[in-house]
């Protein structure tokens, strides 16, 4: 069957179409060839991202910016059509990031780690980054704050390098070489005493000398004290400490049993230490013994007979 040259024009016509077509919607963010989730994304601004803009995961492309919608409250409603192998967590943040200090914006996912994973068609969390230039501004500051600095400190350079300055440093440099002239005159001097003095400091190092040597002599009377130390240590630790440190320990242990039982109220000691019976009763034996002398010496007669005959 031949065709005509019309219908060849038609079917390439239509052929080129297709592809145009197919071609702009990929363009556009849709992806006609490969299965795919649609997840949404609200957004106060949006300045710099445009549809078709690479949706990322560590740097990797999970899909596309496919739709972008102005709401009544000046917030823009952005359209996601990410590839289908790709499970999104609820929980995930779509943040709008930088790509370039022009101004270029994606989308970067922040995946989640919950279990439960976004179905087609969810809203996503959203967050804007600030821009690359914004970034960057704290430290173009610091810059301009460091080259107005170093300016002064020039400046100053300048104005320290001046003839006057040079004529001080000249002066500085001869003050410099007239100490160091002084001071070869004064070790010269030292050169000399010490010269004139080596006698007495010979005389000086012998005595130092004969002084070691006594030291010496006494270091063995020093030794001989030693070993009489380490021999009475011996002698100590070879006597029956033992014994008699455990006969203290029992001593200290009677005392100690002796002096719970007079402060129980069992034996002689203990009712007179604990029990206050006796002090009563000596107490009121010695009222009684009071009133008995005061009535003796008001009625003596009671008590006492005299008589002549």
């Amino acid at each position: 069957m031949k065709l005509s040259n019309e219908t060849k024009i038609g079917a390439l016509t239509a052929i080129t179409i297709t592809v145009l077509i197919l071609g702009y919607s990929y363009l556009r963010g849709n992806d006609v060839f490969s299965a795919s989730n649609k997840f949404y994304a609200i957004y106060q601004s949006v300045d710099g991202l445009t549809v078709s803009k690479p949706v990322l995961v560590n740097g990797f492309q999970i899909g596309r910016v496919s739709k972008m919608q102005l709401r009544n409250d000046g917030h823009t409603v952005v359209e996601f059509k990410i590839d289908d192998q790709y499970n999104v967590p609820v929980n995930t943040l779509a943040r709008l990031v930088s790509t370039d200090l022009l101004g270029g914006k994606a989308i970067v996912f922040e995946l989640g780690n919950s279990n439960e994973y976004a179905e087609n068609k969810d809203t996503l969390r959203a967050d804007i980054q600030g821009s690359l230039a914004e970034s960057l501004q704290p430290i173009q500051t610091k810059a301009e704050n460091l080259m107005s600095k170093l300016d002064s400190s020039l400046a100053a350079i300048n104005k320290i390098l001046n003839p006057n300055f040079q004529r001080n440093v000249d002066r500085s440099f001869t003050s410099i070489a007239n100490s160091l002239q002084t001071l070869e005159g004064t070790t010269k001097k030292i050169d000399y005493i010490v010269g004139s003095q080596t006698g007495h400091i010979n005389g000086i190092l012998t005595n130092a000398e004969a002084v070691s040597v006594n030291l010496k002599n006494s270091t063995a009377g020093l030794t001989g004290v030693t070993s009489n130390f380490q021999r009475f240590s011996g002698d100590l630790a070879n006597s029956n400490v033992k014994q008699t440190l455990e006969n203290a320990n029992k001593a200290i242990a009677d005392l100690q049993q002796t002096i719970g039982k007079l402060n129980t109220n069992n034996g002689t000691l203990g009712k007179l230490m604990n029990d206050d019976s006796l002090y009563r009763h000596l107490d009121y034996a010695s009222k009684n013994l009071d009133a008995l002398f005061i009535d003796i010496k008001k009625n003596p007669k009671r008590y006492v007979h005299f008589s002549v005959f």
